[in-house]
């Protein structure tokens, strides 16, 4: 059996556990600090850890690298690229590699947009989508370094995948991505089911993630970019924050995924 735990660190980060039971591995993507993650591996996989996956260089993903790889001997695996920025990298992967990890096999997924260096993986078994700060449930990440168009392809990458896959990315970012996205589609009412869930689940302390691939294609306003009655509805909805969809851009999906991203960037509740 092939399992995903999410290990909540710093204030609002998820790292990701993937264990196989019948093979006794390990896994933690993003570990963005270590003694909370060491404490679920110590108490629940029997203390070993056997490779990190860093899908970006920031620190709230990176920050627990060494110490987790000292403390249990672990390898560590990010994206060979940017390996100057990713601390103890033993091994860097290429875009379409596959990791096999016991019975598990991971994909390595060009995810850029967030930062030029930013890549994804996905575990065939447990289908597991790690996305990092590239795709957030209601949200995405915002451009640091890359630029809208690649973003996008990330989006339509990532959104491709099996209805049923798990959205494991980065951050307990939910319920606030969902006030934009309400107010940029307000009669969705999916969207509203879904809010009234996240409500739920926070009151209870509970994490909103993973979500699925099938709700986020309803929901999630970055990846409805290239739905031209979508983009149509939402022109006077950004207009009231100051950010100008123009006829001309509304048939094109980068477009009206930079203009939403800059919407977002600048929206106030």
């Amino acid at each position: 059996m092939i399992t995903i735990t999410a290990v909540p660190i710093l204030e609002d980060n998820y790292a990701w556990l993937v264990h196989d039971s019948v093979k006794r591995l390990t896994a933690v993507v993003d570990p963005g600090e270590a003694e909370p993650i060491a404490a679920v591996i110590d108490r629940d996989f029997g203390g070993r850890l056997e490779v990190i996956l860093n899908t970006h260089h920031h620190s709230d993903h990176t920050g627990g690298n060494l110490a987790l790889k000292a403390r249990y001997g672990s390898k560590i695996f990010g994206f060979g690229a940017d390996s100057a920025r990713l601390p103890g990298l033993d091994y860097g992967f290429v875009i379409g590699e596959r990791l096999y990890f016991g019975r598990e096999e991971f994909t390595v997924l060009d995810c850029r947009g967030h930062t030029s260096g930013h890549i994804g993986f996905y575990s065939r078994l447990s289908e597991g989508l790690f996305c990092g700060d590239a795709l957030f449930s209601l949200g995405c990440g915002r451009l640091f370094e890359g630029t809208a168009a690649e973003a996008w392809q990330t989006m339509i990458r990532l959104r491709d995948y099996a209805a049923i896959t798990r959205v494991c990315c980065g951050h307990e970012y939910t319920a606030s991505n969902g006030v934009f996205a309400q107010f940029v589609d307000p009669d969705n009412k999916a969207l509203r089911l879904r809010l009234a869930e996240v409500s739920r689940l926070r009151a209870q302390g509970l994490a909103t993630v993973p979500s699925r691939i099938i709700e986020e294609r309803q929901i999630n306003p970055f990846l409805r970019a290239d739905d031209g009655d979508f983009a149509r509805r939402i022109v006077p909805r950004l207009a009231q924050i100051g950010v100008e969809l123009l006829p001309s851009d509304l048939d094109d999906p980068v477009a009206v995924f930079a203009a939403l991203r800059r919407a977002k960037d600048v929206f106030k509740p």
